[in-house]
């Protein structure tokens, strides 16, 4: 509220009052906090409204403002009658981008880790020749890595790397930047190839991934050339309750503006 020109009447100004705000902003940062940490897991039914609004001596509006603001930015799911309850989110990738894990984590506003699993440098057999094209006996980096949005497993990268075509992949230090960053910084690529599927997580997947063996998962595997020939097939494998995908096209012969 404020005083019109004359100084008699308060006029609303529809603005909230300083430390209306202040406190709006220190609840929702509280809340926030405990569930991108992990310490409010998915499942875990936030307090009452009211309860809240005692604990931090404000009014059940300023907690509801909250609860609204957690809601609209995928945390928590508001059940009539039964409370509000923090939500597993979302990842969300394109279908044609090739981005790095890093972003998809990003985008749930948690902290992205990873830690090399395995690395090797071998010959190239018989499957890996199926899944990227090359020729007999041709040398390669296998390497594998799990990716943490914040505490937990977000997915898990399995990526043989051409030598003949990626020379530099033999020296690269996957454990500092993931085998996907370094690839998009250093590797320029003129073509790449998209398969998805759901499978079940086999016992390994599921040791890794922190999920029960069989568990639906979605896989998307990679390919990627370039003029030289094939650069890197990659297969992520996500726990199918943690990733989506997005595609946007237009009809046959229109651009997207």
């Amino acid at each position: 509220m404020r005083r019109d020109a004359g100084g008699q009447e308060p006029v609303a100004t529809g603005e909230p009052h300083p430390k209306e705000a202040t406190l709006h902003q220190r609840i929702l940062g509280e809340i926030e906090g405990r569930i991108l940490s992990g310490e409010w897991p998915p499942g875990h039914r936030i307090p009452f409204e009211v309860d809240l609004a005692a604990l931090y001596g404000c009014s059940r509006m300023t907690v509801n403002k909250v609860m609204t603001r957690l809601a609209d930015a995928g945390l928590i799911e508001r059940r009539k009658k039964s409370g509000s309850f923090v939500i597993q989110p979302q990842a969300q990738s394109a279908v044609l981008d090739i981005h790095d894990i890093a972003d998809e984590v990003a985008s749930l506003n948690l902290t992205h880790s990873h830690s090399v699993v395995s690395r090797e440098r071998r010959r190239a057999g018989a499957e890996d020749m199926r899944r990227l094209d090359l020729p007999k006996s041709s040398a390669v980096i296998d390497v594998v890595s799990l990716h943490r949005a914040g505490a937990r497993p977000f997915c898990l990268e399995e990526r043989i790397i051409s030598l003949a075509n990626v020379p530099d992949a033999a020296q690269a230090d996957f454990a500092a930047t993931t085998a996907g960053a370094w690839m998009l910084n250093q590797v320029p690529w003129s073509m790449a190839e998209h398969r998805i599927r759901a499978v079940g997580a086999g016992p390994r997947e599921a040791g890794l991934l922190g999920i029960e063996s069989g568990a639906a998962c979605l896989i998307v595997e990679r390919r990627t050339w370039s003029n030289a020939g094939p650069l890197t097939h990659v297969r992520f494998t996500y726990p199918g309750d943690r990733h989506g995908l997005i595609a946007r096209f237009t009809p046959s012969g229109q651009a997207l503006s």
